[in-house]
């Protein structure tokens, strides 16, 4: 509906507004499942992420079809932040495990490292290795130890937190080192806490800015939460059960009673009246 006025995305590939959705882990993602899927709003998808390993799981040339189902529809895939697991095993099957990635079709490798320490030069190590590869890194960084698990909020809070500014300037290290982007891990921030801590997220945004930072927000009131107080081109990862429902809050056109109307770019609206949504009716 032209005529209708709505905030447009950008044109893939996009730098800002970007959305990652969660693939195979709380629901199996076969391939009928993930054509429909994206036939219907693979427009508002950028990337795909399989979370737990879940494709460790599964036939190889599964795998690599659904990977190439995402690449037809311009989406890129990554491997979520499996290779923790990886790591435990030494580096030779880590750098086997990069190969294998990409033999898959993968085009990005989160390197996450929330049950694990890591010192930030073997993270260095890691973003050159998979860059090597020809794929894309995508550090996850956090303030709390035991992220990822989906733990409880009471074993989180006895485990404490880290300062924002340690995440933040590693954060700056592994972009300087050309990281594709940092995702910023909810647990302790909006996920697995009583109370968030809104204060971390602004931290990052006020050093790192929006374009280069991801935020994980598989909550609808979390996501509401951001684009109302980043605005709609702030880069999301969601489960792909909220796809709708989040790019509804991006384009302005739903939303709670905080949020209904009042999610608006200039871009658009300029972009609408020069091609004639004005004269078509308002």
């Amino acid at each position: 509906m032209p005529f209708i006025r709505m905030n447009e995305p950008e044109p893939k590939p996009r730098h800002r507004g970007i959305t990652e959705i969660r693939g195979p882990y709380y629901t199996p993602v076969g391939k009928q499942y993930l054509s429909d899927l994206l036939d219907a709003m693979g427009t508002y998808v950028d990337s795909l992420k399989y979370a737990g390993g879940s494709f460790t799981l599964m036939p190889r040339e599964v795998v690599k079809e659904l990977n190439e189902i995402c690449h037809r529809h311009d989406v890129l895939v990554s491997t979520g932040g499996f290779i923790e697991y990886v790591l435990t095993q030494g580096p030779d099957v880590v750098a086997k495990y990069i190969s294998a990635c990409r033999d898959l079709g993968f085009d990005i490798i989160e390197i996450s490292t929330g049950f694990i320490t890591l010192p930030t030069d073997d993270w260095l190590r890691l973003i050159e290795a998979v860059q090597k590869a020809g794929l894309k890194a995508k550090p996850e960084v956090g303030i709390q130890f035991g992220a990822g698990g989906a733990t409880a909020a009471e074993v989180l809070e006895a485990e404490g937190t880290r300062a924002p500014e340690w995440a933040i300037e590693q954060a700056r290290r592994f972009l300087d080192a050309g990281a594709y982007m940092i995702m910023v891990e909810s647990e302790g921030i909006t996920e697995s806490v009583k109370v968030w801590r809104s204060d971390v997220p602004a931290k990052f945004v006020a050093a790192l800015g929006l374009e280069k930072v991801m935020f994980e927000a598989a909550d609808p009131a979390v996501f509401s939460w951001y684009i109302k107080n980043y605005g709609p081109e702030v880069n999301l990862f969601v489960d792909h059960s909220q796809i709708v429902q989040l790019q509804c809050l991006r384009a302005g056109i739903w939303g709670t009673q905080s949020l209904w109307g009042r999610v608006l770019t200039y871009k658009g609206a300029t972009d609408w009246a020069t091609t004639g949504g004005a004269a078509s009716g308002g």
